[in-house]
């Protein structure tokens, strides 16, 4: 399934639109986690543990939203965009586009 942030797939024509589909993900990052990052940001650095929770959380909402698109028929999503929110020490990242089916 091809998922792009732009609006149209280049070489393909859009023969249907299938309707707005949504893909979340809440992860919470550990406490021992949590403290370590706190220690990168004093000193300096990059947070690897809240970077690798991150893209975990990325990756299953955009799993989500492949899955919700093919549930609906599409082959494609387009329009894109990716969203991301802390809610009471979670991570929450949500991705939504517009199922599409393409030649």
């Amino acid at each position: 399934m091809i998922v792009t942030t732009t609006p149209s797939i280049n070489g393909h024509e859009i023969k249907d639109y299938r309707g707005v589909v949504v893909g979340e993900a809440i992860l919470g990052a550990n406490v021992f986690r949590d403290l370590f990052a706190q220690i990168t940001d004093i000193v300096g650095g990059r947070s690897g543990a809240y970077e690798q929770e991150l893209g975990k959380a990325r990756d299953i909402a955009l799993r989500e939203l492949e899955e919700r698109a093919a549930e609906k028929g599409a082959n494609a999503v387009v329009g894109v965009d990716l969203d991301y929110e802390v809610i009471n020490n979670m991570l929450m990242v949500s991705a939504s586009g517009t199922a599409v089916v393409i030649d």
